[in-house]
């Protein structure tokens, strides 16, 4: 049974509700590996400041190796209720399998820079884990891309059909999206991976250790420069918490498309049997059930940023038992995006575009009423002009049920005597995507650049 890292200041055991509630070994002992490394790590430094002998090094490193090793093969190894916390429960079974030279690895540190630096460790290892999830999925949609290149549906604003677009353009602007949210955990991967074991408690350690070294071993990029942030810091928490929302944002805004797209009032999608479900009552339901759960969880992991940051707005320096609660926060945060972003991809490897529909939604609903307006403005009419023009144009073809290209150029010249038989290829679908030739648009030769830039990108 774990001991309490505390208890010599007490004269009467905890009570056991108040221990059940202060007690976190059920949660945080997902720090066990990074715990371990960090002791591993401190004590060479305790070793090299003198503290241990070479003796008592070397037991104490064999025996941390030795725990290490128990807790991946023994099923029964965390079996100990009765530990405070992953670190006390680390420090009892060292004692336990080396004796009380086990007591001196604690020389130096405190459980305030102990707790920090696992935790970092911890954090660093999943922030990679995500990126490489985000890297999946982005290579998914590079798939589903590839699988409709000259697939074209209507782009929308506000909800309402606008413009055409490409298939593939929909799939990289998604892309674009966790590019960015790439960015954001490699510029918060620096903050992180930033040492504090060597703060104590608060003040600083009483044994010369040699910060860096210790940093250097564990693969961080520097020390905390001050120990009263050290210990008191979950900055790099929430800007985690904070990147995640956002790559849940994301996530969340794709769902709603393809929910939108895979509905039989829109029929642009449809996905396979393998990411739907049904309905327990109405038998010829297929539901998006993956993309609705891919939406709703989003708000969980927004939920646990203000949570972090609630927790944190009215600690004073330096640490307080309230930061025990980023624990469960920044776990469920990391299990939830993970499990997204792996339906995510799962997701677009198994959906179809419906060409067809797509095609057909693109060319009706004047989406290339804009095209009429820029053909008047290349005739020397000004675009507020031309805008006003097409809007009387747009009204006809209303009246009459018609698109704007299937009226005559008669009844088109009725408008603008600046209308000629020109138009008509202006008004075509494939002129109104090749006309978006700017970087960054819908043009089939720049969309083809940029798929090409995606997947040299896929390739670094």
């Amino acid at each position: 049974m774990a001991k309490n890292l505390w208890g010599g200041r007490f004269t009467v055991k905890p009570d056991k509700t108040f221990a059940e509630f202060n007690n976190s070994f059920s949660f945080d002992i997902r720090l066990f590996d990074a715990d371990v490394r960090a002791s591993l790590a401190h004590a060479e430094a305790i070793w090299r400041a003198g503290v241990l002998s070479d003796k008592e090094f070397d037991k104490i490193s064999r025996g941390l190796n030795k725990l290490a090793a128990s807790a991946s093969h023994d099923d029964h190894f965390f079996d100990d209720n009765e530990a405070e916390d992953v670190h006390s429960f680390i420090e009892s079974k060292l004692v336990g399998l080396i004796g009380d030279v086990g007591k001196k690895l604690h020389t130096g540190r405190s459980r305030n820079d102990q707790v920090a630096t696992a935790f970092r460790l911890w954090l660093r290892d999943r922030l990679d884990e995500t990126d490489e999830l985000i890297r999946a999925a982005q290579n998914a949609l590079v798939g589903a891309a590839d699988r409709h290149k000259n697939a074209v549906l209507p782009g929308y604003t506000h909800l309402q059909r606008a413009q055409p677009v490409l298939w593939p353009h929909w799939c990289l602007a998604y892309f674009e999206m966790f590019v960015r949210d790439r960015e954001r955990l490699a510029d918060a991967r620096k903050r992180i991976n930033v040492l504090p074991l060597g703060s104590g408690a608060l003040a600083g350690s009483g044994f010369d250790i040699d910060r860096s070294a210790v940093a250097k071993a564990l693969g961080f990029d520097g020390v905390t420069r001050n120990s009263l942030d050290g210990v008191s810091d979950r900055d790099f928490a929430v800007e985690f918490a904070g990147c995640c929302s956002l790559i849940m944002v994301h996530l969340s805004r794709m769902a709603e498309d393809l929910i939108l797209y895979c509905s039989t009032e829109f029929g642009f999608v449809e996905l396979s049997d393998a990411v739907s479900s049904g309905s327990s009552l109405m038998p010829q339901k297929k539901n998006p059930d993956a993309l609705e759960l891919l939406r709703g969880k989003a708000g969980r992991v927004f939920g646990h940023q203000m949570s972090l940051l609630a927790m944190l707005k009215g600690l004073p320096l330096a640490y307080n038992k309230d930061m025990q609660e980023d624990k469960e926060a920044v776990f469920d945060t990391v299990d939830t995006v993970a499990i997204c972003l792996k339906t995510a991809a799962i997701v677009l490897d198994n959906l179809t575009v419906n060409e067809s529909r797509t095609a057909q939604a693109a060319s009706t609903g004047y989406l290339n009423a804009t095209e009429l307006a820029d053909h008047l403005v290349r005739k020397g009419l000004p675009f507020r002009e031309a805008h006003e023009v097409v809007g009387k144009a747009v009204l006809t073809a209303i009246d009459q049920n018609k698109e704007l290209g299937e009226l005559s150029i008669a009844e088109l010249r009725k408008f603008s005597n600046k209308i000629d038989d020109a138009v008509f290829e202006s008004l075509s679908l494939k002129q109104t995507l090749s006309s978006k030739s700017v970087v960054g648009g819908t043009a089939p030769a720049q969309v083809k650049e940029a798929m090409k830039a995606a997947k040299s990108y896929l390739r670094k």
